[in-house]
């Protein structure tokens, strides 16, 4: 039995072995429920952005529009323009940030291949997005704690991925299958999260939560 690594989410050390597949080994925490891969599975810095410049979504293309539009309307409904945000992960085709700005928000990007400028990280923002980014974290709970100094009290994080429902069909799914998915959040996940930061959560959309800071 391999050492079980510490949760990478909540960083709880009694993680249990989920499977073993592919030579990969996934853990399963407890605590916030996230699953999670093994930190020696990672593929290297440079494997991962060459498996990153074969994703094909540009910021004019309507099918990518209309995915992201799942966090960006429910979270516009929620934003008093003009507001500043972040979009953070945003990759090679800011599609979402065109989006906000088209609304009348100004955004900033940040991203550790494709936009790696850290100036943005020095400010603080009425809300951040962050699609399609979070499984990709190798030290999440670093990165919400980074969300939560970056986010103004009063101010908005939505998050989407896709969220973890069934370990029976853990090895086969979609999700797992991309090597650079390297941990899988629950909705139990998420809302773990927020009850640590005192954040609030909605759930608008399937694997959408919009996380409200409150203002005290």
């Amino acid at each position: 039995m391999p050492t079980p690594p510490a949760c990478p989410v909540c960083r709880s050390p009694a993680a249990a072995l989920l499977v073993e597949v592919d030579g990969r080994d996934y853990w399963h925490c407890h605590r916030c429920e996230a699953r999670f891969l093994a930190p020696c599975h990672y593929l290297s810095a440079a494997d991962e952005l060459a498996h990153y410049r074969h994703h094909r979504n540009e910021e004019n293309d309507p099918g990518y529009r209309a995915f992201l539009s799942r966090l960006a309307e429910p979270l516009l409904q929620r934003l008093k323009a003009p507001a500043r945000g972040l979009d953070y992960g945003c990759g090679p085709g800011p599609a979402l940030a065109a989006m906000l700005r088209e609304a009348g928000h100004s955004i900033a990007l940040y991203d550790p291949f494709f936009a790696p400028d850290p100036a943005p990280l020095q400010e603080r923002y009425d809300f951040i997005t962050c699609t399609e980014a979070a499984e990709h974290f190798h030290d999440p709970a670093r990165e919400f704690e980074r969300f939560d100094a970056l986010l103004r009290p009063g101010g908005w994080l939505g998050l989407m991925t896709c969220f973890q429902t069934d370990d029976a069909q853990f090895a086969r799914w979609h999700y797992r299958l991309d090597p650079t998915h390297v941990v899988f959040y629950r909705e139990s996940t998420v809302r773990w999260l927020t009850r640590h930061f005192g954040w609030e959560c909605e759930i608008p959309a399937p694997d959408v939560a919009l996380i409200h800071k409150p203002l005290s």
